[in-house]
């Protein structure tokens, strides 16, 4: 009888000590994760990736800090991107956010939200010098939205990014500012019904559809 209640107060004691280690973890990327958001500068985005790859570092079996490591890494490139493409300066930016969305999909594979980010690397590496990366990028890029779009139809990011090359895409190419707008249209409603999984898991992208809307004609 003793050495049950003893086994009960120690397996009791373990799981406090991991529930302790969770709470922990959670508070620490609850404010990062709603940072994502609202970060807009490329210093400030890069300090926020290094912070959620010391987390990812430091507890290794969770696939979020990685991919939140890569996804605010490719944002801080594309903020780059957009003032002056330097290819010798946001090429290694993919590779960083590369490398660290690897060991978020290497945990948690077959996930949407991670070829969503896929899916932006690739844009990335196309928007640094497009006439001649569009052939092996662009294909790169379209595949990953499509499969993300295929491994959840209600992932609302999905429409967002599809809104986004819709809009900055040449018309002569295939761009269509009507088309943008149904697409960002449809990932309102996507936003309007979508849950995450849990309260550190990806729900970015309703500030960025709102700047697009508000780019748009009535």
């Amino acid at each position: 009888m003793k050495k049950l209640l003893f086994s009960l107060t120690v397996l009791a004691g373990l799981s406090l000590a991991v529930k302790a280690q969770d709470d922990k973890y959670t508070n620490a990327m609850i404010p990062k994760v709603i940072a994502i958001d609202t970060t807009h500068s490329t210093p400030e985005l890069l300090t926020l990736s290094a912070a959620f790859e010391r987390i990812a570092d430091a507890e290794k079996n969770k696939w979020q800090p990685y991919y939140y490591a890569a996804l605010a890494q490719v944002n801080a490139a594309y903020m780059m991107g957009m003032q002056k493409p330097d290819a010798s300066k946001t090429d290694p930016m993919a590779d960083k956010a590369e490398a660290l969305l690897n060991k978020a999909d290497a945990l948690n594979p077959n996930n949407s939200e991670i070829y969503v980010v896929k899916k932006m690397i690739a844009t990335l590496r196309m928007m640094a010098d497009p006439m001649s990366r569009y052939m092996t990028y662009g294909p790169q890029a379209e595949q990953a939205l499509q499969t993300a779009a295929k491994l959840n139809p209600e992932n609302p990011r999905v429409y967002l990014l599809q809104g986004q090359d819709k809009f900055f895409t040449p018309e002569q190419f295939g761009g269509s500012k009507t088309e943008a707008k149904i697409l960002f249209e449809k990932a309102g409603q996507k936003f309007e019904t979508f849950k995450p999984s849990g309260n550190i898991d990806p729900n970015w992208g309703r500030t960025t559809l709102q700047y697009f809307m508000a780019q748009l004609p009535k």
